[in-house]
């Protein structure tokens, strides 16, 4: 068989929600019966898992026809050597292209939606059935590539780790996370639930339900309950968006925005840098007071973190590598 490339073609697949329940229970029939005691419907984790094998066949026929496919679990990507010239291609949802771009150094990723009935897939713009058509043009070069801005932690130990949504900096479970934050020359010690970065691609998810949140809380107090010294006229306001829509912003973006979680204002503790733009001229530095429990974790992968105990420090900033989606 002759094929256009002898470069390796990496297929990155996950786990269905029937292969999970089946993990935890041992059996699909104990799985079957946890679902339905509960009132759930068990055939519709059946049908998804059906669907999805047949996509993931379907599409390792496809490509095995244009190059030497491998297939990756996406719990072992962290850990798997991509090639230069590879091509990634992510069956599954936006999450598994998201944990997948950030491991990449320039290798172009695409994301193949498995069941387009059911999922939505911002980050999956092909089926399989075009893939066909579309790694042949990515071969040639000849297929639009969307840049994606990815954000970097760097740790004062030499450790690094990287998102294409977001970062989570705080506490390893529910407290609080004690840390000292500097931003833009000022620098205030801090007791809240953590601070998230986004990029430019999660401004639309963590990010902005935090935003959201923020603004009908501000919008409420000064409509309802307007404090002293306010200028609240008691009537109802409609914030529902930033500057008159949403916060959000390009995915090749040159900057990062992050937002404080719940900050408590104490004598020691301040409540004053809870956001803020970081770019290459303003960096944001953060130190933990946490003696155990510190993480930095990304792109809600709670399982994959660097600790963030007690005297190390984070700087974080945008990544000198970008994501290469294509289109």
């Amino acid at each position: 068989m002759e094929r256009l490339t002898e470069n390796k073609i990496v297929l990155v697949v996950r786990e269905t929600r029937l292969e999970e329940l089946k993990a935890r229970f041992n059996t699909v029939s104990q799985a079957q019966f946890y679902v339905e005691q509960l009132g759930g419907d068990f055939g519709d984790y059946e049908r998804e898992d059906a669907s999805y094998r047949a996509a993931v066949e379907n599409a390792h026929q496809r490509l095995s026809q244009l190059g030497r496919v491998q297939v990756v679990h996406r719990r072992f990507v962290p850990n798997f050597i991509f090639g230069p010239e590879d091509i990634a291609v992510a069956v599954g949802q936006d999450g598994l292209v998201a944990n997948t771009l950030k491991y990449l150094d320039g290798q172009p990723l695409v994301g193949v939606n498995p069941e387009p009935s059911r999922y939505d897939g911002q980050l999956l713009p092909f089926a399989v059935r075009d893939l066909d058509q579309v790694i042949p043009e990515v071969f040639r070069r000849q297929r639009p590539i969307k840049s994606v801005t990815m954000a970097q932690a760097v740790l004062n130990n030499g450790q690094v780790i990287y998102a294409v949504n977001d970062l989570f900096i705080g506490p390893k479970t529910h407290g609080s996370a004690r840390y000292t934050i500097s931003h833009e020359g000022k620098s205030e010690r801090h007791s809240s639930s953590g601070v998230i970065v986004s990029t430019g691609l999660g401004s639309t998810g963590w990010f902005s339900s935090l935003i959201a949140g923020a603004q009908g809380v501000t919008a409420t107090l000064q409509a309802r309950f307007p404090m002293a010294g306010s200028h609240g006229t008691g009537e109802a306001v409609d914030v529902v968006s930033w500057q008159g829509r949403k916060l959000r912003f390009p995915w090749d973006a040159d900057h990062l925005f992050f937002t404080v979680r719940e900050p408590f204002p104490s004598k020691t503790t301040g409540t004053e840098i809870v956001f803020g733009k970081v770019q290459a001229q303003s960096v944001l530095r953060i130190e933990s007071h946490m003696p155990e429990q510190g993480v930095i974790f990304s792109d809600g992968i709670e399982a994959d973190f660097l600790e963030f105990n007690s005297g190390v420090k984070a700087e974080i900033g945008v990544a000198a590598r970008m994501g290469q989606l294509v289109l």
